[in-house]
């Protein structure tokens, strides 16, 4: 597949862009400084703007899908959103947040005593995301939420997947970048969660 990767040379971006590198699809990579992006098979490294939507849409135009990996904290839904959709790509993929997991019924991480306060912007950015695209009509979006703790780890394509409730076991709740890539990866081979959003853990 020809896929358009906004924020390739990020903590999850980089590692999303590996995986479908060694799976052998064909990778727009695109950030603010592509020479950030690290030199990979069948990947063209792209500069591009979320702020500049006209000029992103231009760069995603002709891919079999999109995905952004950028922090909600810096993004503008409207913009980027609008992008994909002016684009004409139909297939988005979102790497989600944790924030808006819930723990109990009705109960969103983000809205917790204990979450910390400096990541409270950005889990609502992913709220408010989340919550934009499911009003969206025009796309085919996914939006993939990580457990709590998002890390560098390893690729063992060992993890659970789960639908709208926050994955946890023995040791918390916790996710490394390089599996979350893999779950992603597999929903864009294969798509299971589309119009939805699901979450990857361990």
């Amino acid at each position: 597949m020809k896929i358009a990767l906004i924020g390739a040379s990020g903590q999850a971006g980089s590692r999303i862009l590996a995986e479908l590198s060694s799976r052998g699809h064909t990778v727009t990579a695109i950030a603010r400084d592509p020479s950030k992006v690290g030199a990979l098979p069948n990947v063209t490294a792209e500069a591009g703007d979320i702020d500049v939507p006209d000029a992103l849409a231009n760069v995603l135009a002709g891919h079999d899908a999109v995905i952004s990996s950028v922090h909600f904290s810096a993004a503008n839904p409207d913009k980027l959103i609008g992008a994909v959709k002016a684009s004409g790509v139909r297939r988005y993929y979102v790497v989600g947040g944790a924030g808006s997991l819930e723990v109990a019924p009705g109960v969103l991480l983000v809205n917790t005593p204990e979450f910390p306060a400096m990541y409270k912007a950005e889990a609502q950015g992913g709220v408010d995301y989340l919550k934009q695209l499911k009003a969206e009509d025009g796309l085919d979006w996914t939006f993939l939420s990580p457990s709590a703790a998002f890390v560098p780890g390893e690729r063992t394509g060992n993890f659970r997947l789960g639908k709208d409730r926050l994955l946890t076991n023995e040791n918390g709740s916790s996710i490394s970048f390089e599996d979350f890539a893999v779950a992603l990866v597999n929903e864009i081979e294969a798509p299971t969660h589309v119009k939805q959003r699901f979450t990857v853990g361990y």
